[in-house]
């Protein structure tokens, strides 16, 4: 066998590309074995008679993990298919090969429940789900609840920590939330200089542990900026809750200065999200006649309409401070999406202009 070691460059991981192109993260080999051994297995609770199923590809760190690693390191089994992932097809597979851990996202999620018979599939097999990848609306995980019963761990993780870090746990699922910071890593929020903020506050994520990655290749400037000893810069911006929990607030770009305070889009979309008539919403910054920047909500809908427009922007009034409210909703039939299944927010962007 060929000589290598913990430390030494094992995969590149592209990164998602929702604020560029996509940058290769060179993660080593120590990165696979820790998150293993801390998410895997003591989070999820991974065993010899688990099956693994997951929406998304391979090439996707997180569906390399959760449906490869993780139950290859305790003799478990997981279920590959070819064919592009759709509700029908996850529903038959889960029929059939009777997986227990489900690797989903929130789109996929939001298919799920969409789909005419949804109530009546067998999904009893499955004693855990878990989302990442983008927001999970509370509104959305409580549809989950009630429709399938089947407990959803949402969580955050990044090409440069290789896998989760941030998550809820089985028996303590706090909706809304990212859940508490995984055994063996470290998180800090920090403002914008390098200034650690309190509880409550929006802050961006710095975090360490020993699957962060090399760095990026052949991109030194952005390595420097991204990686500070042993600690990764992200660009998400969270907030943390007084019960140790997080909330994901959206990416630094994607944060609108509205009237001279600061907007989350994930808190707006939250809020529209729990409008019945709404599928999916995506909220981006639109300049209005006088060069402001406004919030502007892109909006799946099987029901669009003026009179909807309305009662979506009377909803954001009445729960959020008044700033917040879109000024603007656009129905589309679908969300533009990046190659990893993310809200492709720079197109929505270039759809408003």
């Amino acid at each position: 066998p060929f000589d290598s070691h913990r430390d030494e460059p094992a995969i590149w991981l592209f990164s998602g590309g929702t604020t560029g192109p996509p940058k290769a993260v060179v993660q080593p080999h120590r990165s696979f074995v820790n998150t293993t051994e801390r998410y895997g297995q003591g989070i999820l609770g991974i065993r010899s008679d688990d099956v693994t199923i997951a929406v998304p590809k391979l090439f996707f760190g997180y569906a390399t993990g959760s449906n490869v690693l993780f139950p290859f390191s305790v003799g478990a089994s997981c279920v590959l298919f070819p064919e592009r992932c759709t509700p029908d097809t996850l529903f038959s597979h889960i029929a059939r090969h009777r997986p227990t851990i489900l690797v989903n996202v929130p789109t996929m999620i939001q298919q799920m429940l969409a789909h005419a018979d949804a109530s009546s599939q067998d999904v009893s097999s499955l004693r855990l789900a878990t989302s990442a990848g983008e927001a999970l609306p509370p509104e959305l995980h409580e549809r989950w609840m009630r429709t399938f019963g089947v407990e959803l761990l949402d969580g955050l993780g990044t090409a440069e920590m290789w896998h989760i870090f941030i998550s809820n746990r089985p028996g303590d699922v706090v909706p809304g939330t990212l859940g508490r910071v995984v055994p063996g890593f470290d998180v800090t929020l920090c403002d914008a200089e390098d200034r650690e903020v309190e509880d409550g506050e929006i802050g961006t994520l710095w975090v360490r542990g020993e699957s962060r990655a090399i760095g990026y290749w052949l991109q030194m400037d952005d390595t420097n900026r991204a990686f500070r000893g042993e600690w990764y810069v992200s660009g998400d911006m969270l907030r943390r809750n007084a019960d140790g929990t997080f909330t994901y607030c959206g990416r630094a770009d994607d944060m609108l200065k509205v009237g001279g305070r600061w907007l989350s889009p994930a808190e707006l979309e939250n809020c529209l999200m729990t409008h019945a008539a709404v599928r999916e919403v995506a909220v981006v910054g639109a300049q209005n006649a006088d060069g402001l920047v406004k919030p502007c909500a892109f909006v799946v809908s099987p029901l669009p309409s003026p009179a909807l427009a309305k009662e979506l922007q009377e909803l954001a009034k009445s729960r959020l401070e008044p700033y917040k409210y879109p000024r603007e909703v656009i129905f589309v039939d679908v969300l533009p999406r990046t190659h990893l299944g993310k809200v492709d927010r720079a197109r929505l962007a270039k759809m408003r202009r």
